[in-house]
Parts: structure tokens; sequence; C-alpha cells
């Protein structure tokens, strides 16, 4: 059987000579003869610059021309790099906001202003004057979902409420 040199990677190989009367027998191996296929490039993880390779779609479909070894890699970039700050799509202008916390910490009840409900799953907190700036205690109550969403609907509840309120 004759010798020949692969054309990816120069090792010598036997060839049957019906192989090569063909045309055939050019690579080594099935791995050899699928490199000459590939149209892509070899990149550098974006985060931890180990070698990869990129199909031709990926390089002309990347957005940020940013490319990366794993999930990982990417999900490193995107939540330190990218989703920072203003880019992040639940900014609030840079104020950390949690009402929650502010009628915990000074010990209001939680429970349904309106309704009485003490299920602390179903709670929410209601901005009396609907300004969410204002994050004063008095300006803050616990509401249901349900009593919450009958209030910012202009409905009965919302009479029974101020009522409540002045009672205060």
């Amino acid at each position: 059987m004759p010798q020949v040199k692969c054309k990816i990677c120069n090792k010598e190989f036997h060839v049957k000579p019906n192989l090569l009367k063909n045309g055939l027998g050019k690579y080594c191996s099935l791995k050899c003869m699928g490199k000459q296929f590939q149209q892509g490039e070899l990149r550098k993880c974006f985060i931890c610059k180990k070698e990869i390779y990129k199909s031709r779609k990926a390089l002309l479909s990347s957005k940020s021309k940013n490319f990366f070894c794993s999930k990982s890699c990417q999900t490193v970039w995107r939540n330190s790099i990218v989703n920072v700050g203003a880019d992040h799509p639940n900014w609030k202008g840079g104020k950390h906001v949690s009402y929650r916390n502010l009628l915990r910490k000074n010990k209001v009840a939680e429970i349904c202003f309106l309704c009485e409900n003490d299920d602390k799953r179903v709670l929410a907190v209601h901005h009396i004057d609907k300004n969410h700036t204002n994050n004063s205690l008095p300006n803050l109550i616990w509401l249901c979902h349900n009593c919450h969403a009958l209030i910012h609907r202009e409905t009965a509840e919302k009479k029974i409420l101020l009522e409540k309120l002045k009672n205060r």
C-alpha cells in the first residue's frame, strides 16, 4: 500500500491504491477531513482568554464581537460589564428602594390595611400619595394584592381606604 501525507496535519498514512485512483485518501482521519470544511476562526474567550473555534456564522452574527468559551464566561461578562448601572433592565435611577424593609424596620404590622389579611406572601407596599419617590413612613401601608389592585382602579375600596386613613 502506498503512503501519503495528510493535507491537514502532514501525518503519513497508508491508502489503498483504489482510493488514490479515485481522488480520495487525502486525509488521515475523519477529524482532519472535517477540518477541511471549517471556515471559521480561532478566537480568544473575552473573559478567560482560552482559544476557541467559532464558525463563520457565529463570527458574523455576534452583535458585541466578543466571544466566550462557555455560558459561565458569558454570564460573567453580561453581569459585570454589560448590565451594570443605567444599562441594567431593572435600573431605578440610582436609588435603592426597598419599601418592604422600611416598613419592617419600623415594625409596622404585616397585615393588609383594608381586609386585614396577614398572609405575608400576598402583601405589597402601597404609596398613599402614589409618589414612588416619597418613601416616608406615613406614606407607606401594607395592602394585599387584591386590595392594592382595587385601590388603583378607583373603586369603592379607595373611598374606604381614605376613610380609614383619616381615622388612623
